[in-house]
């Protein structure tokens, strides 16, 4: 362990993983959960939520035990477990964990410059490369008529559920670009996914482009 921070490298999927830690903000992690109240030892668990997009955001959580998930990696830090995300691991590469005190206690912080950046293979998360396809290739278009298309979740048997917004919301053409924009690309670009849902509440027609 360096004195001023730990470096963690791993090997997943071909991509060396680098995580900073400085030592104020593990001291301020162990203080954290050291706070909890729990049967066993509360870890953290770090991880990219909607990764490689524009509205990727890099998270650190309690990690109870047994909520760590399949995949995750585990590392020992002094005084706490952190578990690492596997499916996060290329877009954790190079990100830095840091706390700096100030007048109102201090604040965590979080920087990782690969989070937003597309990076999916064919042996992506099926997850990212919906992502992947809808950021990159389908809401530029629909951008042009003030709308956006985002993931919400998979379901059984890879099935997308997917949320339009802006323009797109109410939109009296909304069926036509579901089917022949959104839905043929993914399933032509994405072979393992096996349909798309739309969830989203089309009776609020504030913004629609179409009405």
């Amino acid at each position: 362990m360096c004195d001023a921070f730990v470096i963690y490298p791993t090997k997943l999927l071909g991509i060396t993983l680098v995580i900073e830690i400085s030592e104020t903000a593990q001291g301020y992690l162990r203080d954290l959960l050291s706070n909890q109240d729990s049967d066993g030892d509360v870890a953290i668990r770090v991880f990219v939520a909607q990764p490689g997009t524009p509205h990727a955001e890099t998270c650190i959580a309690y990690c109870r035990p047994g909520e760590e998930q399949d995949g995750d990696i585990a590392v020992e830090y002094d005084g706490f477990r952190a578990w690492f995300e596997g499916c996060s691991e290329r877009y954790l590469v190079d990100a830095v964990v840091d706390f700096q005190e100030d007048r109102m206690g201090g604040q965590l912080t979080i920087k990782a410059p690969n989070a937003r950046i597309p990076n999916v293979d064919a042996d992506s998360p099926l997850e990212d490369r919906i992502n992947y396809v809808l950021y990159n290739e389908i809401n530029p278009g629909l951008a042009a008529h003030g709308g956006m298309v985002t993931l919400v979740e998979l379901v059984e048997d890879n099935v997308a559920v997917l949320q339009f917004g802006g323009g797109c919301q109410g939109c009296a053409a909304v069926d036509m670009t579901l089917k022949h924009s959104v839905e043929e690309t993914l399933l032509a670009q994405i072979p393992d996914l096996a349909a798309v849902k739309d969830v989203t509440d089309h009776s609020v027609t504030e913004h629609a482009y179409y009405r």
